[in-house]
């Protein structure tokens, strides 16, 4: 394994997998300018890495994420820099499209921010202590309209509704209940789980996954997915060889040693 110099976001590298860690725990991991911008950063790097296959997020310390750091949102940038706001929204689009399977491992606070982070993933797995917030109506804030259609998507608009209505905060087991999480696992079992996951999903198809995630998107936001979509995916899927290893596997009783690895589908 090799780890990046130490910094407010750390990324970690284990064979195909990618740890995007972080790391202000003193802070509980609220998100500065600064960390958003390299969460920006990584996610588009990774996501165009064909060495890596899933991409997991994490928070240092005892908490994944208390949000972003309040004492930021009013500061008065330079006249060529982006605003706060502009430096969350290219955060999290870019954390949103990364083109591979993403998880987020949530233990302890996962608040305004922090929920949305964790919203941004494909799954998200929390210890029994994690609790759960979006909290904008604390500060007066209108929530960026990006972060509210994926909450929406994922929770529907009665739960959404009431969690940025009231800025209550919510356990594990509630989250589980609302669909905000996949799974609770006790925080002893927290690391072999994640490991468990993770090494399942850098073994299955990365053609299968991708094109699901794009088709998925589109039914997102379209509530179909369209015609050229279709057909792009058909003409990826004829060119690449994972499904002739998949036949080969299961008739030869073998695990599949899928190779694909367009990260954008080319």
């Amino acid at each position: 394994m090799t780890v990046e110099p130490d910094e407010l976001i750390r990324l970690d590298r284990d064979g195909s997998i990618a740890t995007i860690w972080l790391n202000r725990p003193d802070k509980r991991n609220a998100m500065t300018h600064e960390m958003w911008t390299r969460l920006e950063q990584l996610a588009m790097q990774l996501g165009s890495d064909r060495s890596v296959r899933v991409v997991a997020l994490r928070g240092s310390g005892q908490h994944f994420c208390a949000g972003a750091d309040i004492t930021e949102l009013n500061v008065t940038r330079g006249k060529h820099e982006r605003s706060f706001s502009q430096v969350v929204e290219a955060a999290e689009l870019a954390l949103a499209g990364l083109p591979k399977p993403t998880v987020a491992f949530v233990s302890g606070d996962c608040i305004g921010g922090g929920a949305s982070l964790a919203i941004d993933c494909d799954l998200r797995i929390a210890t029994t202590d994690a609790r759960f917030g979006i909290t904008p109506a604390k500060l007066g804030v209108i929530y960026p309209a990006a972060a509210l259609e994926r909450a929406t998507h994922l929770l529907g608009p009665a739960v959404t509704k009431r969690l940025l209505f009231t800025g209550d905060l919510i356990d594990a087991g509630d989250a589980l209940r609302v669909g905000l999480i996949d799974e609770v696992v006790d925080a002893a079992n927290g690391e072999e789980r994640l490991a468990t996951l993770t090494a399942v999903l850098a073994a299955r198809s990365l053609l299968t996954q991708v094109a699901t995630k794009s088709m998925v998107a589109e039914i997102a936001a379209h509530g179909r997915v369209p015609r050229g979509v279709q057909n792009h995916w058909a003409d990826v899927a004829a060119g690449a060889p994972d499904l002739a290893e998949g036949i080969a596997a299961f008739v030869e009783k073998r695990p599949p040693h899928f190779t694909w690895s367009g990260s954008n589908g080319n």
